[in-house]
């Protein structure tokens, strides 16, 4: 076991607000003196309800995007550019769902090291970004397809290739901070965890690296979702064509989707952020509510890799068909 100096203020209060009772040597506003230890009480149960959720969703995340990229890779001469953008979305989120189960269960008590404490917090931010990047992009195609009439870019397979490629470089890159500053620390008043180490800088500079998720993560994805889609049911609106309608439901359930799933842990980081930084006043109660509320967010944007499957399913006629289409070559259902 690595050992760590646990003279570094910064990292031993930033422990106490959340394990045991508040030590503002970091600058954070007192609490009277008489007040009792802010203790996180529901640790324990929202560990519980996490690894059942975590579960559930790794189960359904498993198999619906095995189906979609077992589709999408069976039709090679019928796939678009939005298969390939949807392909790489699915296996993004396959890719995630394997971490699920070792990260609700080992994400309060991490005795798994330093190593997986890496791997599975950068594959899990991986995801994350490349999985709102591609949606960003699918919405520039449909853009670019729709409202300029662009079809050269959007029919040359290849070349999404090479932005999708880019988008999950761009993704690694952005979550190459967890990648060389997580490791498996050791407390001396409770388990071990997962988390940043930087020295003596540790608080402060995860602060700054709450940037990262929710501007190229969160805001600017979804500021070119929002122009792309407006101008887009603007001219379909205007075109009163419904196959061209029909084809965009599905694009949109998804973006619709992610947004629910996703802008609640963003705007609880974005409130715990603030609190951090003394925008907002620091109370033992709202350390209590933040920290439920984000596990409870957290929660919900662990559903969206399973979800995106069932919207393609039930939404999309082109999928259901190519999938019976497999379903009835191997003789699982009737022609």
């Amino acid at each position: 076991m690595e050992d760590f100096n646990w003279d570094n203020d910064s990292l031993e209060d930033l422990f106490n607000q959340y394990l045991s009772n508040y030590n503002y040597s970091s600058g954070l506003p007192l609490i009277p003196p008489d007040s009792a230890p802010c203790v996180l009480e529901s640790l324990e149960i929202n560990r519980y309800v996490m690894i059942f959720t975590c579960a559930v969703v790794f189960l359904l995340s498993l198999l619906g995007n095995s189906l979609v990229t077992l589709v999408i890779l069976h039709s090679r001469i019928s796939r678009s550019a939005i298969d390939v953008y949807l392909l790489n979305l699915a296996l993004a989120d396959l890719l995630f769902a394997l971490t699920l189960p070792i990260w609700a269960a080992f994400r309060v008590n991490w005795t798994l090291g330093t190593a997986l404490c890496k791997v599975v917090s950068f594959l899990k931010a991986v995801n994350f970004y490349c999985g709102i990047l591609l949606l960003a992009c699918i919405s520039v195609d449909r853009y670019l397809a729709i409202v300029h009439a662009m079809r050269t870019l959007t029919q040359k397979r290849h070349l999404v290739k090479f932005v999708c490629l880019g988008m999950w470089a761009l993704s690694l890159l952005l979550s190459l901070p967890i990648l060389l500053f997580r490791k498996a620390i050791y407390p001396p008043m409770s388990g071990p965890v997962c988390y940043e180490d930087m020295g003596n800088s540790t608080a402060k500079w995860r602060m700054v690296l709450r940037i990262l998720p929710h501007t190229f993560g969160f805001i600017l994805p979804l500021s070119v979702m929002l122009f792309c889609y407006g101008f887009t049911l603007h001219t379909l609106f205007k075109a009163h064509v419904g196959q061209k309608h029909r084809a965009m439901w599905v694009i949109f359930a998804v973006v619709l989707i992610f947004l629910l799933c996703w802008l609640p842990y963003n705007l609880v980081l974005l409130t715990d952020t603030l609190m951090r930084i003394r925008v907002i006043q620091d109370t033992c109660v709202r350390v209590k509510d933040i920290s439920w509320a984000l596990d409870t967010t957290e929660i919900l944007g662990f559903l969206h890799c399973c979800l995106n499957p069932l919207i393609y399913a039930f939404t999309g006629q082109k999928f259901r068909h190519r999938l019976l289409r497999i379903l009835a070559t191997h003789g699982l259902v009737s022609k």
